[in-house]
């Protein structure tokens, strides 16, 4: 099951009064619990969303590409492109130093290239999606520290 679908079930979770999510696609499944309440000595303790998957590897996916910094997320659904065409260079890499204002990449969006420009400076921590790559609105695409 695809890291970014997990993802928007967590957040679809996070934003909805369900306590617990379980979802299968073919031989993959993924339950996601939030709000687990434990009682101990007459203390209430509640626990973060755990993510029970068939792939312990994508556990880890999650909780490592939780970057810390400023998200660029996306403002429209398309296609998400790293470079101005395919034999140019990415705008950006991981570790670059941008300015506000500076273009990150680009989404193309019913035949039209739409240059994504950065709301901070800083260092690129994270790039969340490959180049050619769907992307959803509002999903996390760069995060900038």
């Amino acid at each position: 099951m695809d890291i970014r679908k997990i993802k928007k079930l967590i957040e679809m979770l996070q934003e909805s009064d369900l306590k617990e999510i379980e979802v299968s696609q073919g031989d993959e499944s993924v339950r996601i619990l939030r709000d687990r309440v434990v009682q101990t000595n007459g203390n209430k303790i509640i626990q973060q969303p755990e993510v029970f998957s068939a792939e312990p590897e994508i556990q880890q996916k999650i909780e490592t590409s939780k970057a810390e910094g400023n998200v660029i997320t996306s403002p429209i659904v398309g296609t998400f492109y790293r470079k101005p065409s395919p034999d140019k260079d990415p705008f950006i890499r991981v570790g670059d130093t941008v300015e506000k204002g500076d273009v990150l990449c680009i989404i193309e969006a019913m035949k039209m290239m739409n240059e994504i420009k950065s709301d901070f400076s800083g260092k690129i921590v994270s790039i969340d999606l490959e180049d050619g790559e769907p992307v959803e609105f509002g999903q996390s695409i760069i995060t900038i520290n």
